[in-house]
């Protein structure tokens, strides 16, 4: 199916090998398998991005094309993506693991992302404002410059769109540095972004976090950091950029609750939450991965729950398995660290690897815990893995104390039947979206997604992702 140039990143309009020489093989969680090498570039190498695109956007053509010209090369970068949809699908589950139908639907909302940014490129005005006699003020919203971009292992193909098709509709020129772990689909959509008259607006580098990320997120050339990791890497690049006072979005994970009241479709629920916890084999940072329970319900949801994840078979992405493989050893080996703080009774339920599954891969069969105290490590931390932790609860009041009771504050579910509860749930929940009856959105390329505490700030996708990357600036005219 091919895969994309290798050991080169994309800085200044050409393909470039990192200036140390030195790369990093690309593992194949699904066999444990060297499918590819990127480059281990360092400061020297972002050094060259961030100046060819802080040029880019004070002397070339990108920032100053009209915003509805700009629209229509996002527009073709989106119908590129759905052109090379199956070969982009392929890249990513190779990469990352993930069955193939997940990778395909990723790329569906890739190119929606570049689809909707187009449209919306023209659409982000200012506005008037009544001041006094003898003047009239206006405030537009303008690129901030150079943004750069650091972005995760477990979504690289949407993660490209999500981050890159905001702040290029704004007329912002970019830095991307991709996961290590993940790095193919990227440099492929970089690829064909070449072919929509993109080139001087798009860089990529590739390395580790340590070097290649870290010399990006101090960088002194960037005007604002959009940041997806874990909080303890969020808050030392949150500090390295506020060094340069450089704004961020960070996006840094979550424990979301799923909450099921006695009076809910269970029949509904039930798959929802199911899915929610093993899609990309729970490597989400907005998975469900808690599950209250009303306790009148408790037993026999549990049950319910029970049986289906027997059911659940973890595998190749050559299969159409419920889930593939976890992205790497080091990632296997912290989710099972989780699970060894479980007690064995608490382990209600377990899925299968299928016979199919190589040696090498890094696979984990899902994992149903209950019932788990609202403050153990397994309700409060992220796992990051297929392990669903169930936890009971009396009343409305309980429920939201439970919810609200870790660091996290991102999604949330809940089931109920009574549209006064949904309500009052709705407004007590502290997270950045709560879903009613339903989990999840199909990549809700259009709905606000962020969070608070340890889940990070700042708001992506949608139209509020186009004010956080551009600025205010208020122009005052006097005149008779």
């Amino acid at each position: 199916m091919g895969i994309p140039l290798t050991s080169r990143n994309f800085i200044g309009g050409n393909w470039k090998p990192a200036q140390n020489g030195q790369t990093i093989a690309v593992v194949a969680p699904s066999d444990g398998s060297s499918i590819s090498e990127i480059p281990a570039s360092d400061l020297t190498d972002v050094n060259e991005a961030v100046v060819a695109a802080r040029n880019a956007f004070e002397h070339g053509e990108w920032s100053r094309l009209a915003p509805v010209d700009r629209g229509r090369r996002l527009h073709a970068l989106g119908n590129e993506i759905s052109k090379h949809s199956k070969q982009l699908a392929h890249i990513e589950s190779l990469d990352t693991g993930k069955p193939f139908r997940e990778a395909t639907n990723d790329i569906k909302a890739a190119a929606r992302y570049f689809e909707f940014y187009a449209g919306a490129a023209d659409k982000i005005h200012g506005e008037v404002i009544p001041y006094s006699n003898g003047y009239h003020v206006q405030a537009v919203r303008e690129p901030l410059g150079v943004t750069a971009h650091i972005i995760p292992w477990n979504y690289p193909a949407q993660m490209f769109g999500r981050t890159l098709a905001p702040s290029l509709a704004m007329g912002n020129a970019v830095v991307l540095k991709p996961a290590e772990d993940a790095c193919l689909a990227p440099l492929k959509l970089t690829e064909l972004a070449l072919k929509c008259d993109l080139a001087e607006a798009i860089n990529v580098v590739c390395g580790t976090g340590e070097s290649a990320g870290a010399a990006l997120a101090r960088h002194p050339g960037i005007n604002f950091l959009s940041f997806t990791g874990s909080p303890e890497t969020g808050a030392a690049v949150q500090a390295a950029a506020a060094a340069n006072h450089v704004g961020c979005t960070l996006e840094l994970g979550g424990k979301s609750p799923q909450i099921i009241f006695a009076d809910a479709d269970i029949e509904a629920a039930v798959p929802a939450v199911i899915n929610a916890i093993v899609q990309n084999a729970g490597q989400t940072c907005s998975a469900g991965s808690r599950v209250l329970i009303q306790n009148s319900i408790f037993q026999k949801t549990v049950q319910r729950l029970s049986s289906e994840f027997t059911r659940l078979e973890a595998g190749p992405v050559s299969g159409d398995f419920n889930l593939g493989a976890l992205i790497s050893k080091k990632q296997k080996a912290r989710v099972e660290s989780y699970l060894k703080m479980a007690n064995a009774s608490q382990i209600v339920a377990r899925g299968m690897i299928s016979s199919n599954a190589p040696e090498g891969g890094f696979y984990l069969a899902p994992v149903l815990i209950s019932p788990v105290e609202p403050h153990s490590p397994l309700a409060q931390e992220e796992i990051f893995g297929p392990v669903l932790c169930c936890i009971p609860f009396d009343d409305e009041s309980d429920a939201v104390s439970i919810a609200n009771a870790t660091p996290y504050s991102l999604v949330a579910g809940v089931w109920t039947d009574d549209g006064g509860r949904q309500i009052r749930m709705a407004k007590a929940l502290r997270c950045g979206q709560v879903y009613v009856n339903c989990y999840g959105a199909g990549g809700g390329i259009e709905l606000p997604f962020g969070g608070a505490g340890k889940s990070g700030h700042g708001r992506e996708k949608g139209f509020e992702a186009l004010r956080g990357f551009s600025q205010v600036k208020t122009i005052v005219h006097k005149y008779g």
